[in-house]
C-alpha cells in the first residue's frame, strides 16, 4: 500500500499513516485533555485555539495533502447541492443522481470516494462553490473548540493538522 505523504516545511514530509497511528496512540490522553478543557476552558480559549490554527496552518500545506478529500466525504445542504449544481450547469436532480446518495443517518453523502471533485493536482475543482462542510474543515478555528471535541478526536486521525493543532493546544494549557 502506497502511503499518501503530504508537504509540511520546505524540506520535511508527513506521513499521513503515521499521524493516523500517533492519533489513535494519543486517543485516551487527548480525551482526557480536551474533556478537562472543556469542564473547565480558560478565558482566552478561543483566541489561543486561533492562533494555534494559523500557526498550525502557516506550516501545513493542505493543498499537499488533500487526505480529507480522499477519505471523509462532507455532508451536503440543500444550499450547497444548488449551489454547486448551477457551477457545474446541471440540474440539481441531475447533480444528485450523479454524485450523491442518502446514507443511514439521512444524510446526502458523496457515492463513493474519493471527491469525485478532487483533480489529479489534489486540488478542488470546484473550490470557489464548495460545501460548507468543506469550507470549514477541520473546525480548529472554530469558537468554544471544547462544543466539539468528538470531532476533534476524529478528525486526528485524517487530518495531520488536528493532531498538530491538539499537541500545540496541551503544550499551551499546561
Amino acid at each position: 500500500m502506497m502511503k499518501a505523504m503530504t508537504k509540511k516545511y520546505a524540506t520535511d514530509f508527513i506521513d499521513i499513516e503515521h499521524y493516523r497511528d500517533l492519533a489513535k496512540q494519543k486517543q485516551k490522553e487527548n480525551t482526557k485533555f480536551l474533556i478537562a478543557l472543556k469542564k473547565k476552558p480558560p478565558k482566552q480559549l478561543d483566541k489561543i485555539a486561533l492562533e494555534i490554527h494559523q500557526e498550525v496552518f502557516s506550516e501545513i500545506d493542505c493543498t499537499k495533502c488533500a487526505n480529507c478529500c480522499k477519505t471523509l466525504g462532507p455532508l451536503w445542504t440543500e444550499a450547497d447541492i444548488e449551489r454547486v449544481a448551477k457551477f457545474l450547469r446541471m440540474k440539481v436532480g441531475d447533480f444528485e443522481k450523479a454524485y450523491l446518495r442518502v446514507d443511514e443517518d439521512g444524510d446526502k453523502v458523496f457515492q463513493t470516494m474519493p471527491c469525485p471533485f478532487l483533480g489529479s493536482d489534489d486540488l478542488c475543482t470546484i473550490y470557489e462553490v464548495r460545501p460548507k462542510a468543506c469550507r470549514e474543515f477541520p473546525h480548529t478555528d472554530r469558537k468554544k473548540i471544547y462544543q466539539i471535541n468528538h470531532l476533534t478526536l476524529k478528525n486526528a486521525e485524517y487530518c495531520p493538522a488536528v493532531y498538530e493543532f491538539i499537541e500545540k493546544l496541551k503544550t499551551r494549557q499546561k
